[in-house]
């Protein structure tokens, strides 16, 4: 016994690993999986403002869409975020004091939301204001997981991928149910109040970040790096023009611009379905779940899967899926015997599944790409504009229920918004043979280490 006793905390050091995915436990890897898991916690509002701009302050579908377009603003210009971090430090910092803003800026934007808006405008401007807190929270932690990808094996960094959304979506499945359960008992606003809770969390950890801070020798030394905007706009400029680059990006950015309707599908769920918060609930807690089941299946079995050949058969798959929604639409669910909401919640989850699987390999691809002393600036500009084509999506897709008149209780075209939005979903598929081979990625992320 006395001989076995020291392999004891290297037996309780390595169940730790295996929980991480093979990487070390630090207090930063800590810090940077609480930041993702509070991503994921601030779920708790999300139904609580779909319900907010629907019956307080009575928006249409098509205006709740273009709001939430335009909410996005601060996720579209997460570069310029990237600038500020690596360019501009604070007290010789250009992580922890980023963080902590944020986490502040969080609370006070869901606190406004629970005691001061009122109209469209004012809510416009919170929501926005909490995109920006965590849009910035997420540049930081995301080029900490840059840092640690870019040195590390193809397997490894894509378990490092795997456990930081992992994070974000526990976080989403701990409150996914909440979500729905605590409108059933209280307002809105006192939701947006416990949500403003959260943040702060952010704050706290920042202080957990293994950095040193920068001083007049280390800026010179490293200046050729990163910590002059010219020369981050040089690396930049010189990283984007490479075709391993621009052109996975410009697949992505066209992938993610594909007309939503989900705000439609909202209200027809509410209004003439009579589906109950905390029904939705569920549906979020579903999706949560089916999310994790996704990265699951992503790192077990797919993460090895050439990139073309995961977007193709997710292109495909999720359009066929999402076309089930035509069952529930004209009620034919109803015909064969299916309750409504037990189709909506199967169809839900399988949905997630394949949406997470299909998101993986962008974020594993976008991480390596990244070069040296620009990580948080370029891996910010590839998900600004992943985030630019989500929110031309919301547009899009107000522009055609506008088109189709669909209103808060008009539903009768809701079919031909379905048809309508997966078949253009369908166009990236054109554009699958022009992204790299894997071959072709490998090379370009030994050679953009050397920008």
């Amino acid at each position: 016994m006395l001989i076995e006793s020291p392999s004891l905390p290297k037996a309780k050091d390595s169940v730790s690993k295996k929980i991480l995915l093979g990487n070390d436990p630090t207090p930063e890897l800590i810090a940077i999986l609480a930041v993702y898991f509070v991503q994921g916690i601030l779920g708790l509002a999300r139904l609580a403002v779909s319900f907010f701009l629907k019956d307080e302050l009575h928006l249409t579908p098509v205006e709740v869409s273009a709001l939430l377009g335009v909410v996005a603003l601060p996720w579209m210009i997460k570069p310029l975020f990237g600038f500020v971090s690596d360019g501009l430090p604070i007290f010789g910092y250009r992580r922890r004091p980023y963080l902590v803003l944020s986490g502040i800026l969080g609370t006070a934007a869901w606190v406004a939301m629970g005691t001061i808006v009122d109209s469209s405008w004012a809510a416009t401007v919170a929501i926005a204001l909490s995109s920006l807190s965590v849009a910035f929270s997420d540049v930081i932690v995301d080029s900490l997981v840059v840092e640690r990808a870019r040195v590390e094996t193809q397997a490894k960094a894509g378990s490092l991928q795997s456990l930081c959304w992992g994070a974000s979506a526990l976080g989403g499945l701990i409150t996914a149910y909440f979500s729905g359960l605590l409108l059933e008992y209280f307002s809105t606003r006192i939701v947006f109040l416990i949500t403003g809770i959260f943040p702060l969390i952010v704050s706290f950890v920042a202080w957990l970040i293994a950095e040193k801070p920068i001083n007049k020798e280390t800026q010179k030394t490293d200046s050729d790096h990163y910590l002059t905007i010219p020369n981050q706009l040089k690396q930049l400029r010189q990283a984007i023009t490479q075709k391993a680059i621009w052109i996975p990006t410009a697949f992505i950015f066209l992938w993610q611009s594909t007309p939503s309707g989900e705000t439609a599908y909202f209200y027809f769920f509410t209004n003439e379905l009579h589906f109950k918060p905390e029904f939705l609930g569920r549906v979020h807690l579903v999706t949560s779940l089916a999310s994790l089941i996704g990265i699951w299946i992503f790192q077990r079995f797919l993460k090895a899967v050439p990139f073309r050949v995961i977007c193709s058969w997710s292109i495909i798959i999720s359009a066929a899926l999402r076309m089930t929604m035509l069952i529930l639409v004209t009620h034919t669910n109803r015909a064969l015997g299916i309750d409504d909401q037990w189709f909506s919640l199967g169809d839900s989850l399988i949905l997630a599944v394949m949406g997470q699987i299909a998101f993986m390999p962008i974020m594993v691809l976008a991480a390596r790409i990244c070069p040296l002393g620009i990580e948080a600036t370029l891996f910010a500009l590839l998900m600004s504009i992943f985030n630019l084509g989500g929110a031309i999506s919301k547009e899009f897709g107000a522009i055609i229920m506008h088109w189709l008149g669909i209103t808060e209780t008009n539903f009768e075209t809701l079919w031909l918004l379905v048809i309508i939005t997966n078949i253009i979903a369908l166009i990236p598929l054109l554009f699958v043979k022009f992204l790299p081979t894997e071959e072709t990625e490998t090379i370009t992320s030994a050679d953009t280490a050397t920008i």
